[in-house]
């Protein structure tokens, strides 16, 4: 049984767009686009924030084997301090459609406002988990995402990156005042930019990014 979603939904050609990582203080914001194919259902398919991890690890391949067509894409730090998240995000959104490798009819987007694309689109709140092709691009991006600070763990110890996925969390603050900022860090963001000033560091972030 979908839990929440209707199946119905999955419509020939119709892309699902979702994206993980707009709350962290590092690290890139992830997404992804997804077309799933109305021949092959995907059960146990729901918002990935809903779901444990073992089973969107299952999920991630199924959807990777079974989709018509999928694309993971990405706006990295650089790009969020340049931007601000919410362009970032819309950016990263942008990758993800017109990277897959076929050209859908029409894109659902998470949330309320969609990317400038050159296909049809059309926001859907809280899409992830009403919408299938939606949950499964959330499951493919958080997944993605997960694995990634898992890596950067290994590369910056002491933060637990592995466990809070880079949000501001009370241990992850604890961290950054005790380590300070790395460069996997947002340097737009409060926590992050209230360090470097204190330790000194020039800031060189866009004016657009310090209003998120």
């Amino acid at each position: 049984m979908q839990f929440g979603l209707d199946f119905g939904l999955v419509e020939e050609l119709v892309a699902g767009v979702d994206e993980v990582g707009r709350g962290p203080l590092c690290g890139p914001v992830v997404t992804a686009a997804v077309i799933l194919d109305p021949a092959r259902p995907i059960k146990g398919l729901n918002d990935s924030k809903k779901l444990s991890e073992a089973r969107r690890e299952a999920l991630f391949d199924e959807i990777c084997e079974k989709a018509v067509a999928w694309c993971i894409a990405r706006a990295e730090v650089e790009e969020i301090d340049q931007l601000n998240i919410l362009h970032a995000t819309m950016l990263a959104m942008q990758r993800a459609v017109e990277g897959l490798s076929v050209t859908p009819r029409l894109a659902l987007i998470d949330g309320n406002r969609c990317p400038q694309l050159s296909v049809p689109s059309a926001p859907v709140i809280q899409g992830d988990g009403q919408v299938p092709a939606i949950a499964a691009a959330s499951i493919l991006a958080k997944v993605s995402r997960d694995r990634e600070m898992q890596a950067l763990d290994l590369c910056y110890p002491g933060y637990g990156l592995a466990g809070h996925k880079g949000y501001p969390t009370p241990s992850h603050l604890e961290a950054l005042r005790r380590l300070g900022p790395t460069p996997i860090h947002r340097r737009s963001f409060a926590p992050v930019r209230a360090m470097l000033e204190q330790t000194g560091i020039a800031i060189e972030v866009s004016a657009s990014a310090l209003l998120v």
